[in-house]
């Protein structure tokens, strides 16, 4: 018997076998079809639970196995499960097609959208009948048959196009690498990222030092390496993913998807992808999107030229260099900020063991939130690697499970993420809690003979480390203290501006003397760090922040560039870009580098149209975290209006309405401002 056919409470990694997958993603998809076929032919008269609430509850075996699946993909891959995910993807989009273009069903939804106002519904359940219809509409269901015919085939050529697009930018990245075997062309590199290095290059049967495109290998080389020349070769290469002339280029790819994605729109109605996607979304409209992105800008590019001629005075006096370029950046804004702050990210490394982070993250959480974590050991993982947790509150009543993977490693995508094996949702009266997973990729410990961390050499973290933890752990927050009545409006399942804010806002803490002094420990010593680093890491977290703003705004705009109108006449990737970059350009451009090839967060994840969401979610967060500033960081009145009208709330009302609910008010962009020194 199929194990993912049977019933199981935490995911049986351990007795899944890749054969297992499509046999039962074909067997789910058919059960799911019948529970559709269930509502249709009901011949009683639509109503809320006997349509809308019965189609919240079909698919669910479905679900569960396939977020096993893509779950593994992104963080245990192999050949055989990415062969899997071409095959499964176009039957997926298939099914999500035959609900969404089911006319009887549709008629059934509407039946009961056209009597909302007679229903009495609660915020939550006429949010549930919303997304419902408007899930049908926009994917189709007024379309005439011809049309709808034209939507899957669009749909199905999509999906399998930002597989093929992901698939390219890993193939490009695995098969780059910096071999050096000259110990000079390591100057400036710390000892823990030379021995990162030296482990690669023993796995891989070879003498010397191996440095990759992995962010736990690429960017320290970058920040630290005196080889001007080596930065530059691991920057092209990094720059270059997807736009070679090999078989993994995606110029052809990204045309091909902003097309499709017009025409979609098109079909649909909308003017451009960017005015469909934005309908669903807090800002609403790309011309919101537009202004809110113009208003930073103004204020963002006079402090971020200011701040790379700053920048390039100080590489000239230095070094001599005549022109910063994109491989400079990251060295001597390390240099200046280590001049001005006397701050270096590996004097504070030592305050920053990754299980002391995590005890760190915890306790936060429990001062905020009241809630326990303890780690166990009788859940089922997909690699040795992978920690578990039991959430509860502080009365013992379980809340959620969490896993936690934390290294690199082959068939692992680089990054951080959250994601979830099974949503919170209450249904026959019992609350069924979720199943939560955060995914890093940090520096693994340095390992001895016999396989476990040395005393010398545990995992330490870089500051930035830290605050990607803290940013991941808040979309776990979100996920594990979830409470709504449905599945698909429970926990992260919110708009995708809102979605980055409690994990932003979590942060916030990192930089706080109260929340550090819980977890920022000396792995040798035990002493706690000095507050004179606090206070240098609390003035320098706004250093050169007008050029990473302007750096964000240009995803961002790039992103609303290839959305926001009709793509049919783009005939070059690059031309196009580089004329998208020009009002936030500050470094020369790259012949041999395009950013639109490989980025991933428009055309395989779900951010297309929607990059501006990491700033707008920065107002949000900066806005939120004045709010604990104002009362007390740990303030437990303020923990509980975020707790309460966010965390647990998911998508059962507008976002505006949950922010106002939590804050007061409307959100302004004065604190990020403020926060980032622009004011």
């Amino acid at each position: 018997m199929n194990i993912l056919l049977q019933k199981f409470d935490t995911a049986p990694f351990s007795k899944i076998s890749s054969d297992d997958f499509k046999p039962a993603i074909k067997k789910a998809i058919a059960i799911a079809k019948k529970e559709i076929n269930q509502i249709v032919t009901n011949t009683d008269v639509s109503t809320f639970e006997n349509t809308v609430v019965a189609l919240d509850n079909t698919g669910e075996q479905l679900d569960r196995i396939t977020s096993i699946f893509f779950n593994l993909n992104s963080a245990e891959t192999t050949d055989a499960i990415q062969q899997i995910a071409q095959e499964i993807s176009p039957w997926l989009s298939e099914f999500r097609n035959d609900i969404t273009l089911n006319k009887a069903l549709f008629e059934r939804v509407k039946a009961v959208f056209e009597a909302k106002e007679s229903l009495n519904l609660t915020t939550e359940q006429s949010m549930l009948l919303d997304k419902q219809y408007k899930g049908f509409a926009r994917n189709g269901a007024n379309l005439s048959e011809n049309d709808k015919k034209t939507l899957r085939k669009i749909d199905a050529q999509l999906s399998k196009l930002s597989l093929q697009f992901g698939e390219n930018v890993l193939a490009d990245s695995n098969n780059f690498e910096l071999h050096l075997t000259d110990e000079k062309d390591l100057e400036g590199l710390p000892e823990s990222v030379k021995e990162a290095a030296k482990t690669v290059a023993t796995q891989k049967d070879k003498e010397g030092w191996i440095f990759t495109l992995d962010y736990p290998s690429y960017i320290p080389f970058m920040t630290y390496a005196n080889n001007r020349e080596l930065r530059k070769k691991l920057a092209i290469a990094m720059g270059k993913k997807g736009f070679q002339q090999n078989e993994n280029n995606n110029e052809q790819v990204v045309l091909e998807i902003v097309k499709l994605r017009h025409q979609r729109a098109d079909l649909l109605g909308y003017k451009t992808h960017a005015h469909f996607v934005l309908e669903e979304r807090m800002a609403e409209t790309p011309e919101k999107v537009l202004s809110f992105s113009n208003e930073l800008l103004a204020k963002a590019k006079p402090a971020a030229q200011k701040e790379f001629q700053q920048l390039s005075d100080f590489a000239k006096k230095l070094d001599g260099i005549e022109q910063l370029q994109k491989w400079d950046g990251a060295y001597y804004s390390e240099k200046l900020k280590k001049k001005l702050f006397d701050l270096d990210q590996e004097l504070l490394k030592p305050y920053f063991q990754l299980e002391n982070v995590i005890d760190g993250v915890f306790t936060v959480a429990n001062k905020l939130y009241d809630i326990v974590f303890t780690e166990v050991f009788d859940i089922d993982t997909y690699h040795k690697d992978v920690k578990t947790y039991k959430v509860t509150d502080i009365n013992g009543n379980f809340v959620a499970v969490l896993y936690a993977d934390f290294h690199p490693r082959k068939g692992k995508r680089n990054g951080a993420w959250m994601t979830s094996y099974r949503s919170q949702q209450i249904k026959d009266g019992k609350n069924i809690r979720p199943h939560v997973s955060i995914v890093c990729n940090f520096t693994k410990p340095v390992l001895n003979e016999t396989e476990v961390p040395t005393e010398t050499k545990p995992s330490l973290l870089t500051f930035n480390e830290v605050t990607t933890l803290f940013h991941e752990f808040g979309h776990a927050l979100h996920g594990m203290l979830a409470n709504t009545t449905y599945k698909s409006l429970s926990g992260t399942s919110v708009s995708w501006d809102f979605v980055e804010l409690p994990s932003q806002v979590l942060e916030n803490w990192c930089y706080e003397k109260e929340a550090l002094e819980l977890f920022a420990k000396h792995y040798q010593t035990g002493e706690i760090i000095p507050m004179k680093y606090v206070q240098k890491i609390k003035e320098s977290a706004s250093f050169l922040e007008g050029m990473q703003t302007l750096r964000q705004l240009s995803f961002g705009l790039l992103d609303m560039s290839w959305h926001g109108k009709n793509p049919s006449e783009i005939k070059n990737v690059k031309d196009f870009e580089t004329f998208a970059f020009k009002d936030t350009q500050l470094y020369p451009d790259v012949v041999e580098n395009c950013m639109s090839t490989a980025f991933s967060h428009i055309f395989q994840g779900g951010y297309s149209a929607g990059y501006y969401s990491y700033k707008w979610a920065e107002v949000l967060d900066a806005d939120a975290f004045d709010y604990f500033l104002e009362k007390g960081i740990f303030n437990k009145e303020v923990a509980t209006k975020f707790k309460k009208n966010v965390l647990s709330k998911g998508g059962t009302d507008k976002p505006m309405n949950l922010y106002k609910q939590f804050r007061g008010k409307k959100p302004t962009p004065d604190a990020l401002l403020k926060r980032a020194g622009l004011i």
